[in-house]
């Protein structure tokens, strides 16, 4: 609903300036399709490629939730879809627009992934605990700095949205790693995540879930097509 209401008001605010959505890239269906699930399949992997090396690590499997059924998938598949739109249209969205036209693209990718961060610091419910808190902020701010990159390369949203469903679908939808409870995918046993040395773990959940930005970043930089 929130996403709905943000989509009015950016529709809005362009009219005001006699333009409409293609401004931040509703258009050209061929190639933001493309765009859309070439981010949901490489973000998927990233994820995917995390959570297995976590098994590995931990010596744990993952097994299907003899609980799941297709209600539970639409329900988080609708809170996903919800909080992804509702994010994208918030930082990337209009505001990145106009930041980016006022204050040039390498401040305003900057401005909307801190404020991207910060936001995580409230949502996840970690202010004022600084560890986990500089811990959030990287985890976040840094893939919102690749949300924004991919918004001002190509000119449009739907990539960042494609990337964002990509990595929360896996992580949420199916490793049950979320606010909705559990999914798809359980780990067995079920306190073997936490088992696995700390060290071993926080290089597992920070280098692979910060290895996309990078590469999703250099392929925007160095891609004939975004030039």
């Amino acid at each position: 609903m929130i996403g709905i209401i943000l989509l009015v008001v950016s529709w809005l605010l362009l009219r005001l300036e006699k333009k409409n959505l293609t401004a931040i890239g509703f258009n050209k269906p061929a190639q933001r399709s493309l765009e859309l699930a070439a981010g949901i399949l490489v973000a998927a992997l990233f994820c995917i490629a995390q959570n297995g090396s976590l098994a590995l690590a931990g010596s744990f499997s993952w097994k299907l939730n003899p609980d799941y059924n297709f209600t539970l998938a639409i329900e988080s598949l609708r809170w996903v879809f919800n909080s992804v739109i509702y994010e994208e249209l918030l930082f990337r969205g209009y505001f990145l627009y106009k930041a980016i036209q006022y204050l040039g693209p390498k401040t305003g990718c900057i401005i909307s992934a801190v404020a991207f961060g910060i936001y995580h610091w409230f949502s996840y419910e970690v202010f004022g605990q600084p560890t986990t808190m500089v811990y959030v902020f990287i985890l976040t701010a840094i893939p919102g700095l690749m949300f924004s990159y991919a918004f001002f390369k190509t000119q449009s949203i739907i990539l960042p949205i494609g990337l964002h469903l990509g990595w929360n679908i896996a992580n949420i939808m199916v490793f049950s790693k979320g606010p909705v409870g559990k999914q798809l995918l359980l780990a067995e046993p079920a306190n073997a995540v936490e088992s696995i040395n700390e060290w071993t773990a926080l290089g597992i959940n920070l280098v692979i879930p910060l290895l996309l930005p990078l590469l999703v970043m250099l392929f925007l930089k160095y891609s004939s097509k975004y030039r």
